[in-house]
């Protein structure tokens, strides 16, 4: 059995539109069970019309915060990405990393910032 795993985007979205986080989610939850087995995993986002950082931030940004970024390297990789939508992965890729180095700063501001709301 081959340690490599291809996840097709648009079949777990039903689409060619990545606009809901709840869809990143799934494919969230489908990365991270292959990669706790070990596995490689590549993410293919062949017939992917649209696709936004809310998505990417679900799918695979959060991932950084489970996973090491030595992990994810070697683990992980895309395919059929256009160029305007690879440098918006790498956006995401570099703020979830720096969420995740200063997580309770972010959070301790956030908090802060919503109850000088109330």
């Amino acid at each position: 059995m081959s340690n490599t795993n291809t996840i097709q985007v648009f079949d777990i979205v039903g689409g060619g539109l990545c606009v809901s986080s709840d869809d990143g989610q799934l494919v969230h939850d489908k990365i991270a069970e292959l990669l706790r087995e070990k596995r490689k995993v590549i993410i293919s986002f062949e017939n992917i019309d649209t696709l936004i950082s809310a998505f990417l931030n679900a799918a695979i940004g959060q991932l950084y915060g489970e996973f090491s970024e030595d992990d994810l390297r070697a683990s992980l990789s895309v395919e059929k990405m256009t160029p305007d939508d690879r440098e918006l992965l790498r956006r995401v890729i570099e703020n979830a990393k720096i969420y995740f180095e200063n997580r309770e700063k972010f959070d301790a501001a956030w908090k802060e910032e919503v109850s000088d709301e109330e």
